[in-house]
This record gives C-alpha cells, structure tokens and sequence, in this order.
C-alpha cells in the first residue's frame, strides 16, 4: 500500500510508524517545514497515572509499551521510564490519594501510596514541604522538542518514506489523492488527516458536524536546575482534572478545599519533567473558550513558580522559555479520539486531548488495525 498522511505531529507520526512498520510505503505531508503545534509544546509525559479505568487506561498502557520499544530503536527520543509523584499536603488531599491507591486497576498503574521520607528516597529534589505523594511506576516521559525529528530519522532509513514539510493540503481529490498548495496532487491507497488543532479549511468541509473543541495551555521552562529531578511531578490540583481520581474523597476535597484563586481561574495544575539537559518544563493551565488570547500571562508563572518551590525547597532556576499552545480534544470527553471516515478511502484521526502524547503510538495502531494495513 502507499498511505498518505497529512500532518507531521505526534499522531501523524505515529500513524506513518505503523504504516512503515507493516511494510508500507508513505508520503507524510506537514503544512510547516516541521510539527510546531501541541506535539512540540508538551511535557512529553507518557501518563498512565490519571488515566480513566477500562478502554482509556488499556490504552495508555499499550502505548507506553509501545514507546519503550520504539525508544529502545530511537535513543534520540530520550525515552524514561521514570514514574510520577503527585504530591499531596494535607489529610484532604492524602484522602483522594488513598482512594486511587484502592482502585481495581491500582497495580496495573504501579500505584503506591508514599509518605514524604519515602517520596523523597525516590526523588531527593524534593526537599520542599509535603506530607506524602501518590507514586505511579509506569509513567514515563520523552524529549518533546526533539521526537518528531528523531522518529522522522528513523522512518527515511526505511526507504519507503517521503516527508514533504511546507505542503498545506488543500483539498481531497476524488477519492484517495489529496492536492496541497504546490498545486500537486498525490494518490494513495489510503489518506489519514492528523492535523491536530487545525480544525478550519479542509477539515471543516469534509467534516461540518466535527465534535473537537480546541484547548489553550501556557507552559515555561528552566535553566538546567543542577540536580535530577528522578522523577515527574504533579501537585494534588492534578487530581481536579484527571478521570482515575474521581471518588467521594475527591468531592469532598472540592467541597472543603478550593483552589488557589489564580488555580481556579486559570483551570491549573503542577505538571513537572525535567528535560534532557536538566531544565524543567513545568505547567500548565487550561482555557477553552475561543477566541484564545494572543499573549501569555503572568499570574500563572507566578503560581507554579510558588508551589515548585514549596515543592523543591529551594528558588527555581531562571525561566528560560514562556510559550502557549493549542491542542484538540473531543467534546465528550470520554472518547479517547475522534475517527472518522471522511470520504472513500480517506480517514479523519484527531481530538486525542491531553492524551495526545501519551497515547498516540496505540491511537496509530488502532487506525492500522481498523484499516487492514
């Protein structure tokens, strides 16, 4: 078969993998001469932790197994199975720790309750002020900035792949050929769109009806902080936010325990890995109605800066980068991501959420399967 896939993030990535990896050819199209959106623009988290029971989780499983193998072929990827701690401070937030470490599926997560000596055995960084943290054993994170690039290496040594970055696709063409905005037209035996947060254009003729929202995040990160951070780290506001966390002592959190004013504004949590050259990405927020603002904020900064530090005991490193980004995420939120048919031959695969990095090599997979590839 020739596939084409339109869009050079982590899911179009993904998507040509599986297609190189059955024995494929593949013409993979990026309207930029590289992926600039989400896909760069993360933690580069594979989060297993937070993950919804059933179908959601067994996803994410998959695809962390995934990743380490492909990190094992793809060193460039920087692939570490370092596990998470998310740091809780008082009775309340220990509760809903609790809570996770009794779910059914805890040990398929690598869950264990911690208290701080125990937390800090793993990860001495953490010198701040905590009373315990909720470790999870499977998570693990990659190099965001560098991924794309290094899987695309790896694909071009196959000889059947063609990237072509600076190509916007204009157009379906019949059925199976796309034509981009060089005025070529390229025919396959199958086209799959991961064009991520670009909802607009083609993407909106073919699909009217599209049920993705697009979400807003701003992120920053350090100067190299001068020791490891061994593992990544969450703060108990992720609890908020994640689906595994949902239990009575949740509810009771939400209903004792509000978040902090700029938090609750700014939908926040602390999201914390440390990058290859020891600087920390650290975030993020949330925002979800359109029209997103252009510029960033600071009172957010301010937030996270307060509570790494409470965490680390110690003042941040110099922030060497402040940035936004922009994902897709299925209105309802339970679907793990959107796939559609949207012509003979031709498929729509987005709206993967914050899931996007953690889940795209078994999202891919699933498209290959569904396929016949």
């Amino acid at each position: 078969m020739r596939v084409i896939v339109v869009g050079a993030g982590v899911l179009g990535t993904m998507h040509a993998w599986h297609a190189i990896e059955r024995g494929h050819e593949v013409l993979h199209l990026e309207r930029e001469a590289e992926a600039r959106g989400a896909s760069v623009r993360n933690f580069g988290q594979i989060w297993v932790s937070g993950r919804a029971g059933g179908a959601e989780l067994q996803c994410a499983l998959r695809a962390r197994a995934l990743w380490e193998g492909i990190g094992a072929r793809v060193p460039a990827l920087g692939f570490r199975a370092i596990g998470s701690l998310t740091v809780v401070r008082n009775d309340a937030e220990r509760a809903v720790a609790e809570a996770a470490a009794r779910r059914l599926d805890a040990a398929d997560r690598g869950y264990r309750l911690l208290d701080a000596d125990q937390a800090r055995a793993l990860n001495p960084a953490l010198r701040g002020d905590f009373t315990g943290a909720l470790w999870c054993e499977r998570d693990a994170a990659v190099e965001p900035r560098v991924a794309q690039r290094a899987l695309k290496d790896e694909l071009l040594r196959s000889g059947r792949y063609t990237y072509l970055g600076g190509r916007e696709v204009r157009a379906v063409v019949g059925e199976r050929a796309v034509r981009d905005d060089h005025g070529e037209t390229h025919h396959g035996d199958a086209v799959v769109l991961c064009t991520g947060a670009w909802l607009g254009g083609l993407v909106r003729e073919l699909v009217p009806d599209l049920p993705v929202r697009r979400v807003r995040l701003q992120m920053m990160q350090t100067d190299p902080l001068g020791e490891a951070l061994t593992t990544s780290v969450a703060d108990a506001d992720s609890f908020r936010y994640y689906p595994a966390y949902r239990s009575e002592a949740l509810d009771a959190l939400d209903a004792g325990q509000a978040q902090e004013p700029t938090a609750a504004e700014h939908r926040m949590q602390l999201l914390m890995v440390q990058r290859a050259d020891g600087g920390l990405t650290i975030g993020d927020t949330h925002e979800y109605e359109t029209p997103f603002a252009f510029d960033t904020v600071e009172e957010p900064y301010e937030h996270l800066t307060g509570v790494v530090e409470a965490l680390l005991g110690r003042p941040l490193p110099r922030i060497r980068r402040r940035w936004a980004g922009v994902y897709a995420q299925c209105t309802d939120t339970t679907r793990i991501v959107h796939r559609r048919q949207a012509r003979e031959g031709v498929w729509l695969v987005t709206g993967p959420g914050g899931r996007g990095m953690t889940c795209s090599p078994a999202i891919a997979e699933t498209t290959a399967n569904e396929l016949g590839w």
